[in-house]
């Protein structure tokens, strides 16, 4: 089964880098989205927030990002811990 997104997005919050208890680094995001896309032949103004998370080197690298910045992620959707939303865990990024 394919869980593949890839997502222009800006990071709009980001907490501090942290460790996992293996040692790992890991941050939580909240980046948004805005665009126009095709629905049934209109144009559809679309507008959204997704948490999100990385680990390892990228997780470093992104905790060196500015807020606003924006990148092209690309990953999976999981719930969260606490079984309530959705959660982007992102595998790369690249500068939009």
């Amino acid at each position: 089964m394919d869980n593949h997104v890839a997502l222009t997005a800006c990071i709009a919050e980001a907490q501090p880098l942290r460790y996992t208890p293996a040692g790992l680094p890991a941050i939580d995001l909240r980046l948004e989205h805005g665009s126009r896309q095709m629905d049934a032949g209109q144009a559809r103004d679309v507008k959204l927030a997704i948490k999100a998370m990385a680990f390892g080197t990228l997780a470093e690298r992104l905790a060196r990002q500015n807020l606003g910045s924006c990148f092209r992620f690309q990953g999976f959707l999981a719930m969260s811990r606490n079984g309530k939303s959705v959660v982007l865990h992102i595998q790369d990024i690249q500068q939009d």
